[in-house]
């Protein structure tokens, strides 16, 4: 993983971890249930960011490397990764 890249993700990490924390006391202690749901969408948008810099690294990484092979094999494999990945944000992003 790319240095910079895995140094901001542990750091994302973290702060999600804090979220659910403090997400599993606003639960326990029954607060109002808008700041609840407020809560839980920011760490889905926390969650998305960890998930883009992941796309990041793997971009410049894997993905990188493969489309840059001489092997049709290894090109179309990061293909339909690619395309997979997108289908499934497609899929779960509704």
């Amino acid at each position: 993983m790319i240095k910079d890249i895995k140094t901001r993700s542990q750091h994302r990490i973290k702060i999600i971890a804090g979220q659910l924390n403090g997400l599993q006391k606003m639960i326990d202690k029954e607060e109002y249930c808008v700041d609840i749901l407020t809560q839980s969408l920011a760490i889905q948008r926390s969650l998305r960011s960890l998930n883009k810099l992941i796309l990041e690294n793997h971009l410049q990484t894997h993905v990188a490397h493969d489309l840059a092979s001489n092997d049709s094999t290894t090109k179309e494999k990061a293909l339909k990764e690619l395309l997979d990945l997108y289908e499934l944000s497609n899929v779960r992003g509704k």
